[in-house]
């Protein structure tokens, strides 16, 4: 069983970021099991100061991650940059020297989000993190209103997600 964090880097109750996540959770095979987090905009701001002693929240958010065998972000750009409570989840586990070497898909939601996908990448592996190349698609649903429905539904828009999942796990993708 592989074991996957989805976590989105926008806010928005129906952002079409955590949508495309909510899609790929209902598109995993029984093999993968993919848990969603929603509690980026929960942690408290990042202080060096308490790292060490660090708050339960961002203790559970540690857990989680150490706990996981990769991470799915999809994560919108605002103002060519990371969003600020995405950055600040990921400030709390930079010290985090026991998820040196996770494994990350990089989802874009946008075609034109290139400065945030920079970024990650950039954040990410200064992290000790690895992206995964071939887990990481651009999907091209941000400003189009689909649904998790229809994001299932249309072939072109599920079969990168699979894929996406696919290889996380180290399984081959499987052929339409």
């Amino acid at each position: 069983m592989t074991r996957l964090v989805a976590v989105s880097g926008s806010l928005r109750r129906e952002s079409a970021n955590t949508t495309l996540l909510r899609a790929a959770i209902a598109l995993a095979p029984s093999d993968i099991a993919v848990t969603l987090y929603e509690g980026v905009g929960d942690l408290p701001q990042f202080n060096p100061d308490i790292e060490h002693d660090a708050p339960p929240l961002v203790q559970a958010w540690r857990a989680l991650l150490r706990d996981c065998d990769g991470i799915v972000v999809a994560c919108p750009e605002y103002v060519h940059g990371v969003p600020g409570a995405f950055k600040n989840a990921l400030d709390w586990v930079v010290g985090s020297t026991e998820l040196a070497g996770k494994r990350v898909a990089l989802i874009n939601a946008s075609g034109r989000a290139v400065h945030c996908h920079a970024a990650l990448v950039e954040i990410i592996t200064t992290m000790g993190w690895i992206v995964v190349d071939q887990a990481s698609p651009v999907i091209p649903v941000a400003g189009k209103n689909y649904t998790q429905a229809d994001m299932i539904g249309n072939p072109a828009l599920a079969q990168p997600l699979l894929a996406a999942l696919h290889a996380m796990a180290g399984v081959p993708a499987m052929a339409d």
